[in-house]
């Protein structure tokens, strides 16, 4: 790789890349596939060497390049494959698919129907992306590269434009004039707090002490987020070449890359993309010639949940635990080492090209008023297309969850949307129609956080959601503070015991105390924030907790204790499907006869219910205590009773 002294050799060596590859040949061939970490759990890997095994078979391995790409975003339709220069998009591409579509598309410029995307009320194909609903309702800036890249070849990066924001930068503008134009846009940190992000690099720049550093927090860990992550694999360099233009404006010569040890695609596209970048002189001493000095330095995660806290992220990388240090001095005037540091998202950081490229007034025409631009959402849970959303501040999550997720699987009710993982809340049906940025999330008792958005049916239990989130905090706290620690720990006794059929009178009002205290003593935002689950399950589903407590029930038909299975003697068939799957032998009775189920040996695993032939339907879920007599039962699933039957799929 040849050394970039100056902004005019990289805009050499970009017209060389574009000249090499046919420049703009309208006709150039090339097949991109999805090679993130979701498509290639889906064996996005065999069709890859099927494709590469197919062309070179048929004589067409030279002419026909074959990119390996990060997610595109569809994960619910991986293996994702687009032939390019058309576009035509192909979804859930198999390795027996691969001679289909070579022969047919390729040789002979024909569609593969049955791999195109069908809509499916109207039964119509959509060809390209942006015919797809999923992708049409969507603005996507920040990912709508990543099919276009190989992530391990910077110069898939500089052909689309790449690094010119950085070259501007170094050519052209003062650090304060850079903090001016990000100030201007009214970027906000991405991770989860919403803090301007100007005024954290001029915080940083103006601190006195030297070295200065500027970190890249890619620990991410909400259950459900998978968003830095698709960046950190599928366009590295954009993060990157954010991550440089920070470290000009705030006077760093020394950055670091944070990434959780569970993301190991991440950790070696980020350490390909280094060594590129050094090799092309984008990273080291005098970056294009500049006298601008700065390295980066990549630190694997030891995978703790709270290390993604600042302060508890600093402390790692100094190489102790990480945990959490008291705040009365922020980051940016002593961080690692005791000295300033900026710390910011992976997703911030790969606005900032975009910002200096189209102008701050460009990025404000985005959003709303005190949300501007787009936000990365990871759509997952109870909706009909999981995967990566990107839309402008300001859509409600309504329009993301029906119009680009497409509604809830099974024609069944929504009941709400966790947003934020665990330091957020849930947000109820009533209230989905909301513009949703940092400040309107907040006021409803969620938070934006990394930007996961968990979909919730009516079969979700609202209590034993809340008692997941507290119950992986409690796992996750570092254990430094009381609050924290110990309310944590008593709070998933409650929820356990409300769950189980044991909640008590008073049981709330000891929750809502907990709460109060660790929001006002916890030393960081994990504990904190840690109660929102519950406050916000409470707040919106009251009648729930108290339908646990005082009738043993669980509404949603969930917590096992409270739920029950019996069968209806009049529309049992005696198939004895139901006794030859019970792992319990819970059930008995003769063959064409009905049968019976022990309530003494049920474990209400629910298989009888899975095996029940669809036709016949015998077996009814209902809820109440377990020890309910079998008459009991039935008279709560077929009589006009408040309490839910369900004889449909179980949840």
């Amino acid at each position: 790789m040849p050394k970039l002294t100056s902004v005019r050799d990289l805009e050499e060596l970009r017209r060389e890349i574009l000249s090499e590859r046919g420049g703009e040949d309208p006709n150039r061939l090339w097949i991109a596939i999805c090679a993130g970490t979701g498509c290639l759990a889906l064996g996005a890997g065999r069709v890859i060497d099927a494709f590469k095994a197919e062309l070179e078979k048929r004589g067409l391995a030279e002419a026909i390049e074959i990119k390996e790409t990060g997610c595109p975003g569809f994960c619910e339709k991986g293996t994702i494959v687009v032939v390019n220069p058309a576009g035509i998009c192909y979804l859930q591409v198999r390795p027996e698919d691969v001679p289909e579509i070579v022969e047919e598309t390729i040789q002979k410029g024909r569609l593969v129907d049955r791999l195109l995307y069908e809509d499916p009320i109207t039964a119509e194909k959509a060809i390209y992306e942006d015919q797809i609903p999923f992708y049409k309702h969507q603005m996507r800036l920040l990912i709508k590269d990543n099919i276009k890249i190989n992530p391990k070849n910077i110069d898939d990066y500089i052909a689309l434009g790449g690094y010119r924001a950085l070259a501007e930068v170094l050519s052209g503008m003062s650090p304060d004039e850079v903090i001016e134009v990000i100030k201007r846009s009214h970027l906000r940190g991405r991770g989860g707090g919403g803090f301007p992000t100007g005024v954290k690099w001029e915080a940083t720049r103006s601190a006195s002490g030297q070295p200065k550093y500027i970190i890249i927090n890619c620990d991410e860990g909400d259950p459900g987020a998978f968003m830095d992550r698709a960046l950190m694999e599928g366009n590295p360099h954009s993060v990157l070449e954010g991550l440089i233009i920070g470290a000009y404006a705030i006077g760093s010569s020394q950055g670091y890359i944070y990434v959780r040890m569970e993301y190991p695609l991440a950790v070696e596209n980020s350490l390909l993309a280094l060594e590129q970048a050094r090799e092309y002189g984008l990273l080291g001493k005098d970056i294009l010639g500049s006298g601008f000095d700065f390295d980066v330095r990549l630190h694997r995660g030891a995978g703790a949940f709270v290390s993604g806290e600042s302060t508890a992220l600093m402390n790692a990388l100094e190489g102790k635990v990480g945990e959490p240090r008291p705040k009365y001095v922020h980051t940016s005037q002593s961080g690692v080492w005791n000295r300033p540091s900026c710390l910011n998202n992976v997703e911030t950081l790969a606005n900032i090209p975009l910002i200096i490229n189209s102008g701050a007034d460009w990025f404000c025409s985005i959003g709303t008023e005190r949300s501007k631009g787009t936000k990365i959402f990871s759509l997952v849970g109870k909706v009909n297309n999981t995967g990566l959303v990107e839309v402008p501040m300001g859509m409600s999550l309504n329009d993301i969850i029906f119009k680009i997720g497409g509604g809830i699987p099974g024609g069944k009710r929504i009941k709400g949307a966790q947003t934020g993982g665990p330091s957020g809340g849930v947000i109820p049906e009533e209230y989905l129609d909301t513009a949703i940025d940092f400040d309107e999330l907040t006021n409803l008792g969620s938070m934006m956080g990394s930007g996961s958005i968990i979909v919730l049916d009516e079969d979700t239990c609202a209590i034993d959601l809340a008692r997941y989130f507290v119950d992986f905090l409690c796992d996750e706290s570092c254990g430094k503070c009381v609050p924290c620690r110990e309310g944590l720990r008593r709070m998933r006794e409650i929820l356990n015991g409300i769950v189980s059929g044991k909640g008590e009178e008073g049981d709330l009002d000891k929750l809502e105390e907990i709460a109060r205290l660790m929001r006002a003593a916890s030393l960081c935002a994990l504990g904190r924030t840690a109660v929102n689950p519950f406050l916000s399950t409470l707040n919106h589903f009251r009648d729930e907790y108290e339908a646990h407590i005082r009738e043993k029930r669980c509404p949603a038909l969930v917590c096992k204790p409270l739920v029950s299975y019996f069968i209806q003697p009049e529309v049992c068939i005696g198939c004895r499907l139901c006794q030859k799957s019970c792992p319990r032998a819970a059930i008995s009775g003769e063959e064409k006869e009905a049968s019976v189920i022990d309530q003494s040996l049920c474990t209400r695993c629910g298989v009888c219910l899975d095996v029940c032939p669809p036709k016949i339907r015998a077996i009814t879920k209902t809820s109440g205590k377990s020890s309910d007599s079998h008459s009991s039962g039935m008279r709560n699933a077929n009589s006009g009773s408040s309490h839910k039957a369900s004889r449909g799929d179980r949840s």
